[in-house]
């Protein structure tokens, strides 16, 4: 059975994928800052919820810890938030947060769990990022956020290096314009869509996939 550790479980594109994978036979590890209210997530069978903020660096090397000696075949680093602002009205403050949240606590999760990734059988790391985080795509606006996913994307592209000789797979994957808090109700593509192209990139997702940035429904995307 293999297993998927999923962060920032507790709603939209983490929650659905807990559902998903674990409906599947897959063994997941769902974290989200608060599991007392995390209720739908905690009702799905065979998904165990830790309680993460991704932001507490200790906390992650915490549960790194406690789940030593188990083997993660998936690393889905998904937890991640935005911050929409225009040209001088920037909160540079926001924005450090968006850093520490969106690209610095991905590659903490990585290190925290390099070895559980190791013995693994599919030592796959997944980086939820953005089309927004493409440099070839972008055209203004959103800086803390485009920034911070292009910072993410860099973090993959080195680790699928550094780690190649490991044989461990780390790819980015934007999920689409989602409808989720995030996405909000009049984006494209459902979640339930979104998680099950997402599923079907990781279910496929071998080492000639390593170091590359796709979309959900499989395209190819330009750093």
């Amino acid at each position: 059975m293999p297993t998927i550790f999923i962060t920032g479980a507790n709603r939209g594109i983490g929650l659905e994928a807990a559902r998903q994978f674990a409906a599947s036979g897959w063994s997941v590890h769902a974290c989200c800052r608060n599991p007392g209210k995390a209720d739908a997530l905690k009702a799905i069978k065979g998904v165990t919820v830790h309680a993460l903020d991704v932001g507490d660096f200790k906390a992650i090397d915490g549960l790194a810890a406690k789940l030593r000696g188990t083997p993660v075949d998936v690393l889905l680093n998904n937890a991640g938030m935005n911050a929409r602002v225009e040209l001088g009205t920037i909160d540079y403050e926001r924005w450090a947060e968006l850093f520490r949240v969106n690209t610095m606590a991905p590659l903490k999760l990585c290190e925290a769990f390099a070895e559980h990734i190791a013995a693994s059988g599919r030592k796959l790391i997944v980086n939820i990022s953005s089309i927004m985080g493409s440099i070839t795509h972008s055209n203004g606006k959103w800086y803390p956020y485009r920034s911070s996913k292009a910072a993410l994307n860099m973090v993959s592209k080195c680790l699928s290096g550094d780690w190649a000789s490991r044989g461990i797979t780390v790819i980015s994957v934007h999920p689409g314009w989602v409808r989720t808090d995030m996405g909000g109700p009049n984006a494209s593509v459902s979640v339930e869509d979104s998680v099950k192209g997402i599923k079907k990139l990781i279910e496929g997702a071998g080492p000639a996939a390593n170091g590359r940035f796709y979309q959900y429904d499989g395209a190819e995307l330009p750093w």
